[in-house]
């Protein structure tokens, strides 16, 4: 990366409106969605010719386009999704943020010098991924909103050895899970996050004990008098949050953004105008701070409507000319028998216009002065003067419209020059491998434990045991030992520590739901299992899970049984058919809102506005919230043949009751307690 390259403002677009706000505000690079794919589905968003002409639009105004191809794919859209990625990199995009593992390993393989930003919805939170983040072809990464300022340092740090620039959210809503961790909207509605459709069910009262009444809602984020700071890191592309909000907000947080970027200044009446525009009872920095807690949850009252009512009027201005972006150096030629002639450049591009040969003045004669206004008077186009001049000839008549069509003339050849696409097409023509159903193979049983009172006296027909890297389990003879690492890491250290102490046990197997896992484990020699947290959604993420090392996989459950029945996996797959599944990933515990760590018994419990209760465990600096009944397939073993595994995931259920289940599922009875299907049938929309 130049030295030169002064980072980007990186602002959303989900509508033509939202585009001039974010543009003529000072971005210098939009994100937007197509009609599908999108994790903003929602959004006004755009087709193919409106894509088309935005980007040039865009470019000619020195703007990047980045389209968000960032939701999981099922296998009967595939071929779509990389048709819209063709088609975009046709159209001259600068870059595809992607969520999908296959979808981006089929994309770098297809369209190498297509530029790959690995989307938030990946949760990369730690540098161990890197590596992994190179090999599949990223060029950019959207880092997870959890990071404080000491970890993005030693991230950004990192991420340099890797050529790969860190992009990082500093002002908009911020999620309470973890993005790509989150089912809460899936399971509660079948609205999927992970498939651009979230409902925002975090909005509504969850409360803890003694805690807000709304404990899954955060206040927006807001960093923008860090950016200065985050520049000096190594963070790059500073990105904006709000692809469903008014171009007013757009407007508002793209001028502050930019203005903290190149100037170092925070406009405080700006920032006061934009938290009046949208915020959940203000602002919150916990993150990067370091500052967790009761401070950070917000939401929309009652006034902040009001305040945002009141502002959009006056920013409305923020965006109602053209922002000059591109300096141009001006030449001209008004001599006597020569055509006259005006020559524009931006440094890369040069263009000249012709227009005709200037008659001798019979009474006033055109000045230099005159000409010179007429010739670089670029009110209502992109261009900034940076210099240049007259080849003049004194005495000679040339009208004022004459020279403002030539000048017109120029600017109109340069636009297309900007907008021009060079890059060589590319046709793909690509099918994706379906397995045809198979309906005959019985899949082997495993059960994922929490601590060891829950090991059942009977372990006949188990395959294999899973059990929490945190916890400190023997190794159980003749049956497989699997190590469980927790999808947020803390601390990359205190993780291969964890590891190598079970490996010394003799455990040489791990779940890992991260990449940054994937590579930890694997450099330290244990077989893998690509667990939930990676999101595997269709074939290509199957074979993507291979080739960076997994044995097996187990696959979103998201996935409906159909689904999962045709997906090819080139390794073992398997589901979670039992459980109380872990719907969201938190670094800011919602339970420390009424209580401190020290009077938690690690497993608190929030109550939603119907009176069910959902309950939240730690793990290793993290904490996950918990579905509040159990997912329950036993009595649907026929509809399971095909896979090569199913886990049973118990968490806070009894010795007696892991063995009532561990028997009802041997013995394909039906559930005896209240339970879901989860998404296995019905699936997402």
């Amino acid at each position: 990366m130049p030295e030169s390259f002064k980072g980007e403002i990186l602002s959303p677009v989900g509508s033509k409106e939202m585009l001039y706000a974010a543009v003529r505000s000072g971005a210098d690079a939009i994100y937007l969605g197509a009609k599908d794919f999108s994790a903003r589905r929602n959004a006004e968003n755009f087709d193919i010719t409106e894509l088309s002409s935005t980007i040039e639009y865009c470019h000619i105004r020195g703007v990047k386009v980045y389209l968000t191809l960032n939701i999981l794919i099922k296998d009967s859209e595939f071929s779509d999704a990389v048709n819209l990625a063709v088609n975009a990199y046709n159209a001259g995009i600068d870059g595809i943020i992607v969520q999908d593992l296959g979808l981006a390993s089929v994309l770098h393989k297809q369209i190498p010098d297509l530029a790959l930003h690995a989307s938030t919805q990946m949760s990369v939170h730690s540098p161990a991924c890197l590596p992994l983040l190179k090999e599949l072809g990223f060029k950019q990464v959207v880092v997870a909103r959890e990071m404080s300022f000491e970890e993005l340092a030693a991230f950004c740090k990192e991420a340099q050895k890797y050529d790969i620039t860190v992009e990082v959210f500093v002002h908009g809503a911020l999620c309470m899970s973890m993005s790509g961790q989150c089912l809460l909207s899936a399971f509660l509605g079948s609205r999927s996050g992970n498939r651009g459709l979230c409902a925002g069910p975090c909005r509504l009262p969850f409360a803890a004990e003694n805690g807000t009444g709304y404990d899954l809602s955060l206040k927006d984020l807001s960093l923008i008098e860090y950016i200065p700071r985050l520049y000096e890191i190594g963070v790059r592309s500073f990105k904006i949050e709000g692809r469903m909000k008014r171009p007013e907000y757009v407007a508002a947080a793209t001028k502050a953004c930019k203005d903290a970027l190149i100037n170092g200044i925070v406009d405080k009446d700006l920032n006061e105008t934009l938290k009046n525009v949208f915020s959940r009872s203000g602002f919150t920095a916990g993150y990067l701070e370091n500052k967790l807690g009761k401070d950070m949850f917000g939401i929309r009252t009652k006034e902040d409507v009001i305040s945002a009512d009141k502002a959009f009027p006056i920013l409305h201005e923020l965006y109602r000319k053209e922002y000059k972006s591109v300096k141009v150096s001006v030449k001209a030629t008004i001599r006597e028998n020569e055509p006259i002639s005006l020559t524009l450049s931006d440094g890369e591009n040069t263009v000249t216009a012709t227009g005709d040969i200037p008659q001798k003045a019979k009474t006033k004669a055109i000045s230099y002065d005159d000409a010179w206004k007429s010739l670089t008077k670029f009110g209502d186009t992109p261009y900034l003067l940076e210099g240049g001049g007259i080849n003049f000839h004194d005495g000679l008549f040339v009208p004022a419209s004459e020279l403002n069509a030539l000048r017109r003339q120029a600017c109109e050849k340069l636009n297309l020059e900007r907008a021009k696409c060079d890059r060589q097409k590319v046709y793909i023509n690509y099918n994706i491998k379906l397995a045809p159903p198979d309906r005959t193979k019985t899949p082997d049983l495993i059960i994922r434990l929490e601590n060891e009172d829950q090991i059942p006296k009977d372990l006949n027909g188990i395959k294999a045991i899973i059990f929490p890297l945190e916890k400190d389990f023997e190794p159980i003879e003749n049956i497989i030992n699997i190590i469980d690492i927790p999808r947020g890491i803390i601390n990359e250290n205190a993780l291969t520590n964890r590891l190598l102490h079970f490996k010394e046990k003799g455990v040489d197997t791990c779940l890992c739901g991260n990449l940054s896992a994937v590579e930890i484990a694997k450099n330290l020699g244990f077989k893998i299992i690509a667990d939930t947290g990676l999101n595997i959604h269709n074939s290509e993420a199957s074979l993507t899970a291979e080739n960076i090392g997994a044995k097996a996989v187990i696959l979103s459950p998201e996935l409906t049984n159909e689904s999962i029945a045709r997906l090819h996996s080139p390794i073992p797959k398997g589901i979670i058919t039992y459980g109380h599944i872990p719907l969201m990933l938190f670094k800011n515990c919602p339970i420390k809102n009424g209580k401190e760590c020290k009077d938690c018994d690690k497993a608190g419990v929030l109550t939603d506005r119907l009176g069910t209760k959902f309950s939240v465990r730690c793990r290793m600096g993290y904490s996950e919230l918990l579905n509040s009944v159990p997912l329950w397939l036993g009595d649907k073993q026929n509809d399971l043949k095909g896979l090569d595994f199913q886990i049973l995931y118990f968490t806070n259920e009894t010795n007696e009751r892991v063995e009532e289940v561990i028997k009802a599922y041997k013995t394909q009875k039906s559930a005896d307690c209240k339970y879901t299907r989860g998404l296995f049938y019905k699936g997402t929309i």
